[in-house]
């Protein structure tokens, strides 16, 4: 049986976006509707938390001494050292309707970026690409983007809109993490319990979902099929990391709940720290070419 441990109590708006940092032994996570990006140094368990003027909900490496910050506005470059922030690309700053939202990067220094409205608005978001200056769309027409992670070889990503419930998989080129081919159901969540949410892939490439409203994180097969299933100790678990000891952390959300069900779900916002009663094999999301 799987063990849970609880890596935050600091219970979040809406936790999300899990990111380890081997560099500093960190893990990262962001609390979108508090503005907020957390960080629990493993070694020390100290946590920490910077606030941000507006919502972000995602990271990654550039170097060892830059990250880049997935905000409502764009990309932002951040030095670890001094703290400066640095524009590095806007991403629909000109919409106010939506935020950012789920990300991952690619092996070949892409980030591919999902934008969502902020009440969820029926399609208004959309999956970009970037890597070395470059944005491109690739996706339009999303409402909630999720769950985008990549095989070991970077020759397939996988990516959802929850409201449809399913996985889909596309063919990707692995020097660019652009896409090679049309997507391909994966994964038919249709007619089940909770919403596909944030995916990582470890390194056999199998798929780890977090599934939103059954609090549950979910492993597929690369060919779709689900392995097993472990019970995650709040109803609305939003995505997850890998840590080095082979655990993975998941955040988790109250959004939306109310009064009643908060009460019922008192663990909602805490991030969680899973030890499969089976070995892992972890992986990390690689640098982000700028």
């Amino acid at each position: 049986m799987a063990q849970i441990d609880i890596l935050s109590a600091t219970a979040c708006d809406h936790g999300e976006g899990p990111f380890f940092c081997a560099e500093r032994n960190t893990l990262y996570w962001f609390d979108i509707l508090g503005r907020q990006r957390r960080a629990l140094e493993l070694t020390t368990g100290v946590e920490t938390f910077q606030r941000f003027p507006e919502m972000a909900s995602a990271m990654a490496r550039v170097d060892e001494r830059r990250d880049v910050i997935f905000t409502e506005s764009g990309l932002w470059l951040h030095e670890r050292r001094t703290g400066c922030w640095t524009p590095l690309c806007d991403i629909e700053a000109d919409n106010p309707v939506t935020r950012s939202n789920d990300a991952r990067s690619h092996v070949s220094g892409a980030f591919w970026l999902g934008t969502m409205g902020k009440s969820a608005e029926a399609k208004a978001g959309a999956i970009w690409h970037y890597r070395k200056g470059q944005l491109t769309k690739i996706y339009a027409g999303v409402t909630i983007p999720n769950s985008i992670c990549f095989s070991p070889d970077g020759r397939t990503a996988y990516f959802t809109d929850t409201v449809e419930s399913v996985i889909k998989s596309v063919p990707v080129d692995p020097h660019t993490g652009l896409p090679d081919g049309e997507p391909a159901l994966l994964v038919d969540h249709r007619g089940g319990e909770g919403g596909l949410d944030g995916s990582v892939c470890d390194g056999d490439g199998n798929i780890w979902n977090a599934r939103w409203g059954a609090g549950a994180l979910d492993c597929y097969a690369p060919d779709g099929q689900r392995l097993l299933t472990i019970a995650i100790p709040a109803r609305q678990p939003s995505c997850p990391a890998f840590l080095p000891d082979g655990r993975i952390a998941v955040t988790s959300s109250p959004q939306g709940m109310g009064k009643a069900e908060r009460a019922a779900d008192p663990k909602a916002g805490f991030t969680f720290a899973v030890t499969p009663d089976r070995p892992v094999k972890p992986r990390f999301d690689p640098p982000v070419l700028i």
